[in-house]
């Protein structure tokens, strides 16, 4: 027995491989090992012989087991401080460069109007997209069977509920809270609207408006169109000008339609513009009365003016896109061609 201890523990002290000192381990300590089979003799001894051989016995079993547990955490923290050489960082070498993202080409418009106004004193407001027919239509002096409805094919969730098709709801919303003996209201709204629009080159049934509102009193067109030369020559530069032509609306009397000057020809006419030196951008005009007095505002100390804006269209317009689906598609080849805050 004692020369099975010294010769199992010089191999243990020996052996620098885990695999090869489990098998010693199995070899000295397993069912078919020496010390077990000197265990299991002990029965065959005589009364006085078994306490001194089993003691022994156990105490080499002991000695073996300490010895292998030992052994092996020296081999796994040797393997380990192996490990974390070979695998340490070195802080002096160059990193790896990390690729930054960049906003989407709409949302970077989005982005470049809010921050205008933002430093133009308007507040930014946002309101649900699955709206009521009150807010979406009928705040917006557009009731039940007005034919204007028309123009706005609309996806309805139930006979009042629908998916907006404009951001001119929050103005509404906007209206009835604002109190105006702290101030006038100056708001925009962005955000996503729905039309049950066949998609197209120029159409989409998902896209994006801001809309804007200013209420007070002695508000002018003269304000209104000094706000949207202020944006577009934000947006386009500030060689561009615009002009207003009338039109109609069912929220603003007058109303106008807002063209800026030709990006592709700079007023002098081409294909693009249609040879008339100016592109539709946008629609706005001062508020109707019947807005303000449903929202229970005094139509006749208030006034104001409203304007819709569509950032895909100005995308588009800005950079000479022909088909708005490219904006949707995910096509990072696209919409890397756009750099940061739309420069």
């Amino acid at each position: 027995m004692t020369e099975i201890k010294e010769k199992g523990l010089a191999d243990i002290e020996q052996t620098e491989d885990l695999t090869a000192l489990n098998e010693i381990r199995v070899h000295l300590l397993g069912k078919k090992g020496p010390i077990t089979a000197a265990l299991r003799g002990i029965k065959d001894l005589t009364p006085e012989e078994r306490p001194e051989v089993g003691s022994y016995a156990n105490k080499i079993r002991d000695a073996i087991t300490q010895a292998v547990s030992d052994h092996r955490q020296t081999l796994e923290d040797q393997a380990l401080n192996e490990q974390l050489a070979a695998e340490k960082i070195d802080v002096t070498m160059p990193g790896k460069p990390v690729v930054q993202g960049q906003p989407h080409v709409i949302q970077q418009i989005i982005d470049q109007i809010v921050d205008l106004f933002l430093g133009m004193g308007y507040e930014v407001l946002s309101g649900p997209e699955v709206e009521e027919d009150k807010y979406n239509f009928e705040m917006m002096n557009l009731p039940k069977d007005h034919p204007a409805r028309d123009m706005q094919d609309t996806f309805y969730l139930s006979k009042d509920i629908l998916m907006r098709t404009q951001t001119s709801p929050m103005q509404a919303r906007a209206l009835e809270k604002h109190d105006f003996s702290k101030g006038p209201l100056k708001m925009i709204s962005p955000g996503i609207v729905y039309r049950r629009d066949t998609d197209d080159p120029t159409h989409s049934h998902q896209f994006h408006q801001v809309e804007g509102l200013v209420i007070d009193e002695h508000v002018t067109m003269a304000d209104l169109k000094g706000t949207l030369i202020t944006m577009a020559q934000n947006i386009f530069g500030d060689k561009f000008d615009i002009r207003l032509r009338p039109s109609y609306f069912p929220f603003t009397e007058p109303s106008v339609e807002v063209d800026v000057t030709c990006f592709n020809c700079m007023g002098k006419g081409c294909d693009v513009c249609k040879h008339t030196g100016w592109i539709e951008v946008l629609g706005a005009g001062m508020v109707h009365p019947n807005v303000l007095d449903m929202a229970g505002v005094d139509s006749k100390r208030y006034g104001g003016f409203a304007f819709g804006v569509g950032p895909d269209r100005f995308a588009m317009l800005k950079y000479g896109v022909d088909d708005i689906r490219d904006f949707y598609l995910d096509d990072v080849r696209f919409l890397n061609q756009f750099s940061k805050r739309g420069n």
